[in-house]
């Protein structure tokens, strides 16, 4: 299921948040840029095209279609796949990290517009638990829970203000959300970029291993109105 992870999320625990059909779907906009399909197949291809809005930019990972008719594609890069493969984790009370809401997503977007622009959306938060740590009233570091599927969820939004860095937030929020997935009886992974060593060697402390590098797409939709 991992290895073509947006469709198996959409098919299972998040398909009820799905767009499309047996051949293609999608998260909702306001959600998340993902799309994925259910094989390699030419239908698959051509049914993402009935998904999307004319110069729509969306990311497809693991499953991709060698042929995307009526797509330009912007990037191609590998993920690394990791998935928790440590101990129980035991976490203490900490007054630092809080639960965030819906009153907290235009914070949530500002931070991740600084850190990783375009993947948290407005209703991102609907996906999953996001925590969150604040100083001086500004939110200065985050994480959450993306993609669901059975037996796995995705730690994903990871993300601190450069200037509040090597203070340790990263680590007690993914400690703190890994030990709520375990408590669901779920695995947790994550993707990193394939050539972002430094992440993936403080994933592999935090007791995350390297399952598999999967292909990405970033791909948008020509503009010439035609569905």
């Amino acid at each position: 299921m991992l290895d073509n992870v947006i469709w198996s999320a959409l098919a299972t625990r998040h398909a009820h948040l799905a767009r499309g059909d047996d051949r293609a779907r999608r998260y909702p906009a306001d959600m998340a840029p993902f799309l994925a399909v259910a094989d390699e197949g030419p239908e698959a291809a051509a049914a993402l095209r009935t998904l999307a809005e004319p110069a729509e930019t969306l990311t497809l990972v693991g499953v991709i279609p060698p042929a995307l008719p009526g797509w330009i594609v912007e990037r191609r890069a590998l993920v690394s796949q990791m998935v928790f493969d440590g101990p129980a984790v035991a976490t203490e009370v900490d007054g630092r990290v809080a639960i965030l809401g819906p009153a907290d997503v235009p914070a949530m977007l500002d931070l991740m517009a600084e850190i990783y622009p375009g993947y948290f959306r407005p209703r991102t938060i609907a996906m999953g638990l996001y925590l969150g740590v604040c100083e001086g009233g500004r939110l200065i570091a985050m994480a959450g829970q993306r993609m669901a599927l059975d037996g796995h969820r995705e730690i994903s939004g990871v993300a601190t203000r450069p200037e509040h860095r090597g203070r340790g937030h990263a680590g007690r929020l993914v400690s703190r959300l890994v030990a709520a997935i375990l408590g669901e009886d779920l695995t947790p992974f994550l993707h990193v970029d394939a050539e972002n060593h430094a992440a993936r060697s403080a994933y592999e402390k935090a007791g995350f291993v390297h399952r598999k590098d999967l292909p990405l797409a970033r791909v948008r939709r020509d503009g010439d109105g035609h569905w």
